[in-house]
């Protein structure tokens, strides 16, 4: 029997790529207002800082890796000193602009009736500070009292203490194949794959459905098959 749907945040729930190119718009803008340096940086450059660093930092909060990014960026144009403030004005932008994508606010609406509903992430998107506050039964984030991030067995390990029920009651949705589908099995949860970009879907460990949208999920749930066993764990890190 399902009892609890548990999400990913960021491209789950959450349009993300908007806010995070608006927060550092807001970046390019105060750089250029602060030196003439940063008039031929551009933001192309600095959407590449957060790859370039993300690499030996990904096992970090999600916070460290973009200050990570911003010192790259304001060395670019010679600003290193004023990281902090910096980081202060994307975080602002950044926040002020996660919302949920249309279809999402709806679907949990639904669900809640049937299902307890709950929230975990590997990122820095709090529910209450992009649209969802009091949508959740409880939340889960990577780094809080030592948490390490998905795919550490961990992670889910500490989504089923927080639902309280069998790990087999519990259904992970989310947009990432290895995170949210894959890994999530290994734990013994069953999992939904929501695809909005129309992905091809990987041979192997398929969930136990794949959605494209919010909208289709409470029907897809009626019907989800029970968790199967014999996945291999995740290789560490």
């Amino acid at each position: 029997m399902l009892t609890t749907v548990v999400f990913d945040a960021d491209e789950t729930l959450l349009d993300l790529r908007p806010a995070v190119t608006g927060g550092l718009m807001a970046v390019l803008d105060d750089m250029r207002r602060r030196t003439p340096a940063a008039a031929d940086v551009t933001l192309a450059e600095l959407e590449s800082d957060w790859g370039a660093v993300f690499g030996e930092l990904s096992a970090a909060p999600v916070t460290e890796i973009r200050r990570a990014a911003l010192t790259r960026s304001l060395a670019r144009a010679g600003l290193d000193d004023h990281l902090d403030e910096i980081a202060d004005l994307f975080f602002a932008r950044r926040f002020a602009l996660t919302r949920p994508y249309p279809d999402v606010l709806p679907a949990l609406a639904t669900l809640r009736a049937r299902y307890t509903l709950g929230f975990a992430t590997n990122g820095n998107s709090r529910a209450e500070r992009c649209g969802l506050a009091g949508e959740f039964a409880f939340e889960v984030y990577a780094h809080d009292n030592g948490l390490p991030k998905k795919p550490a067995p961990e992670f889910y390990a500490a989504v089923v203490a927080a639902a309280g029920v069998p790990a087999s009651q519990i259904v992970y949705v989310g947009d990432s194949w290895v995170h949210d589908v894959v890994a999530p099995r290994s734990a013994g949860l069953r999992s939904v794959w929501l695809n909005r970009t129309g992905q091809a879907r990987p041979d192997e460990f398929p969930p136990a459905a794949e959605v494209s949208t919010m909208a289709d999920l409470p029907a897809v749930l009626v019907d989800l098959p029970a968790v199967s066993g014999g996945l291999p764990a995740l290789p560490a890190g």
